[in-house]
């Protein structure tokens, strides 16, 4: 999966592509999403969200999902949880500390975001973690318009 996360890191550029049409084609599908009732969809979309963002992103499904803001690199995969940049225990080949084999995900987050072509989007702290949401679709999120409102609040 470490492979595939760094791929897809390398790759941050296409990926903020096709999430950027995934984020309109949910927000067009509310109305229908709504109708069939976001409780009884959580499931199924949270089933076939963990296993392309587990694939792609080694995602920890957190439910407020950041990879667009950091660089396609997910925050959640640091050892230490940190949200908003790396610890002060970044080696200097920019490997972890805790997991010496693995490259910090902050160092990653920075060359997505490079890649990206809303450039350097890791600038902008990330609201705290409601463990709350953790397990729950991010994606019926965006179709709910609930990301809109969560960047309102930073």
């Amino acid at each position: 999966m470490y492979a595939v996360r760094l791929w897809s890191v390398r790759h941050a550029r296409a990926l903020e592509a096709a999430y950027a049409a995934l984020e309109r084609t949910l927000a067009a599908l509310h109305p229908l999403l709504k109708k069939i009732g976001y409780a009884r969809l959580e499931s199924p979309v949270a089933a076939v969200e963990h296993a392309a963002k587990g694939f792609l992103f080694d995602c920890r499904m957190c439910g407020q999902c950041a990879l667009s803001s950091t660089g396609m690199s997910c925050p959640m995969n640091c050892p230490k949880s940190l949200r908003n940049g790396p610890c002060g225990g970044v080696r200097q080949n920019g490997h972890c500390e805790v997991v010496p084999e693995m490259r910090c995900v902050w160092v990653e987050a920075a060359a997505g975001s490079a890649r990206m072509r809303q450039g350097d989007t890791i600038a902008q702290a990330l609201p705290p973690i409601d463990h709350r949401l953790w397990g729950r679709s991010s994606w019926l999120a965006v179709a709910r318009g609930d990301h809109r409102r969560m960047e309102a609040r930073k």
